[in-house]
């Protein structure tokens, strides 16, 4: 893994985002560091992405931000200026064991969370997760303790901007 590069040119961002944007693609915007908030309002000036769009921001991987909610703070402060809070849905992404209490104070900052198996194998310390969806339910009962409304699907798929199954050609 140290010595792999993984090739993300802006020609090739460029080319993604013209070729798959004019089919209505709606995209993740994995933001690693603020830099990633940088190149993004760059295509945005360019008008190759408009908004609203959704920030997946992701803290403690390896050439990235620390999971740490200081970091939380800035890109959330960072985005705001850069875009405008209406401009954009933010969404949380804490790897490993940073999982649940990253998420838990991005929800308190208002930001959308991202739970799985991808992201993390433990559901606490020393347990394994036997499927995502035991994350899923752990995240929701720590949210819903916090008096959080959980979106439903069809909401979510609202608030993503997103076509749903039934309006897709596949």
């Amino acid at each position: 893994m140290e010595d792999l590069i993984f090739r993300n040119t802006f020609k090739d961002i460029k080319n993604i985002m013209q070729e798959l944007g004019e089919s209505g693609t709606r995209f993740e915007l994995e933001c690693y560091d603020v830099g990633h908030l940088y190149n993004l309002a760059y295509f945005v000036d360019e008008g190759l992405i408009k908004p609203p769009f959704f920030i997946q921001s992701i803290y403690g991987v390896l050439g990235g931000l620390g999971p740490d909610p200081e970091n939380l703070a800035m890109m959330r402060g960072v985005a705001d200026r850069l875009f405008g809070r209406s401009s954009y849905e933010f969404s949380i992404l804490g790897a490993g064991r940073h999982q649940m209490p990253l998420l838990t104070v991005g929800a308190i900052m208002g930001g959308h969370v991202r739970v799985g198996l991808e992201d993390s194998i433990y559901l606490e310390k020393g347990v394994i997760a036997k499927s995502n969806a035991d994350q899923v339910r752990k995240i929701r009962r720590i949210l819903e303790e916090l008096s959080y409304e959980i979106a439903t699907p069809d909401e979510a798929r609202q608030i993503l901007g997103l076509k749903g199954a039934h309006n897709v050609g596949f």
